[in-house]
């Protein structure tokens, strides 16, 4: 019995969708046996990859070829379900046109089932990516992290610290024991202690060409004082770099001991100070010296900053227009510019450049307090804040900022 137009076409459309079917089975053989040929790489290479990372790798690989073998299976699914569509279509179209019909309704139902495949496809290739790249950043983070030199003998915690700019280099610690201390760096030795201040020492900063030190303090008022050092002549230290690992650790806690004990009577201290700034009503939290050195910049607690000359300690200007306390105070290394950070979201730009008067620029666009600003190299501001994000900003432009970099914690 001759077979009718409709029923020849529908065979051949089913001849069609078999070949297509058989096509996509033999591509997803090739992507497995691609990705099984990886995993054996992977394993055969005692070689260069930690044992740790390799792993991690071989995880990634079957994750992503499980994920492959699940899409081929919802393939197969679908084309079935086209199948059984088509089928049902042609029984009942009798007609060219009804023959039409259906292949219109097919390529309708084909067109959007490879539209969510393909973007289920591109959604899986880049979530798997992602962990790859994670696992690389944090197997280098670990890697590159070391302890090389340790400072011991405060008391409590410390809340700043800074690197002469003068010679001798020595680093300089504030601490909560109301203490300052200057170290050398290379031996990690005490080499003179601060105890001026009676309240915890929040910040120091060092004078850009002169051997003074000037630090913010709990107690209300920022001190300049004056210190002499000379470094200690460097002991052996072709021992220390020819023991192992092990020796290296011994070593290191003998040195922590012994500047415990021997800290308070071999590190000098100073207990007076050059300068003592006054006028503040609060803690003092940070201070830092004008371009120059010949004046310095303070931030407190009591919602203003103030600008002290070094010579006299006469008060210059107070910085008013916070509504919250201040977090950090920063000066311009070339410039007599100062920024001044707030618990009330934003941070100020004084311009002292003229001297008969000062301007002042408010920058708004963080939700929570500014911890930090700090100047570039070039004409821009860098600030940091408790909504977890760092902006950099156009000193030019105060609108917006020019990079918004958000932090994960």
């Amino acid at each position: 019995m001759p077979e009718s137009g409709s029923s020849a076409a529908a065979r051949q459309a089913k001849q069609k969708r078999k070949s297509h079917s058989l096509s996509i089975r033999r591509t997803n053989s090739t992507e497995q046996d691609r990705s099984g040929l990886q995993r054996d790489m992977l394993e055969g290479q005692d070689s260069k990859l930690p044992l740790a990372l390799r792993s991690n790798l071989l995880d990634l690989f079957g994750q992503i070829e499980r994920e492959f073998e699940n899409l081929y299976l919802e393939n197969l699914e679908l084309r079935r379900e086209i199948d059984t569509l088509n089928d049902r279509l042609a029984a009942e179209g009798q007609t060219f046109e009804g023959a039409d019909l259906a292949k219109g309704a097919l390529k309708t139902k084909a067109s959007h089932s490879t539209s969510q495949l393909s973007q289920k496809l591109k959604t899986t290739y880049k979530a798997s990516t992602s962990k790859i790249v994670s696992s690389f950043k944090a197997t280098t983070t670990r890697a590159v992290c070391q302890l090389v030199k340790e400072y011991a003998g405060h008391r409590d915690g410390i809340w700043d610290l800074g690197v002469t700019r003068t010679q001798p280099v020595v680093l300089g610690t504030a601490s909560a024991d109301h203490t300052a201390m200057l170290w050398s760096i290379e031996t990690g030795k005490c080499l003179l202690k601060y105890l001026g201040h009676q309240g915890s020492v929040n910040s120091i900063k060092f004078h850009p060409t002169e051997q003074m030190a000037l630090t913010a303090s709990g107690d209300q008022t920022a001190h300049i004082w004056r210190y002499m050092v000379q470094l200690p002549t460097p002991q052996p230290v072709a021992d220390i770099s020819q023991t192992p690992c092990e020796d290296d650790v011994d070593f290191s806690d003998k040195d922590d001991a012994d500047g415990e004990v021997e800290g308070p009577i071999d590190c000098p201290s100073i207990r007076v100070a050059t300068t003592t700034l006054r006028s503040h009503q609060g803690v003092v939290i940070a201070a830092d010296w004008l371009v120059g050195g010949k004046q310095a910049v303070t931030a407190s607690w009591d919602r203003a900053a103030n600008l002290y000359d070094v010579e006299t300690s006469e008060l210059v200007h107070s910085l008013t227009g916070h509504d919250q306390e201040l977090t950090h105070c920063c000066t311009h290394p070339n410039q007599r510019l100062v920024v001044t950070s707030s618990r009330d979201t934003t941070f100020r730009l004084w311009d002292f450049r003229d001297p008969s008067i000062h301007s002042v620029n408010v920058f708004q666009g963080h939700t929570d307090t500014v911890t930090s600003a700090v100047f570039t190299v070039g004409d821009n501001v860098v600030s940091g804040s408790d909504d977890r994000t760092v902006k950099v900003w156009d000193l030019k432009n105060m609108r917006s900022p020019i990079t918004t970099i958000r932090t994960d914690s």
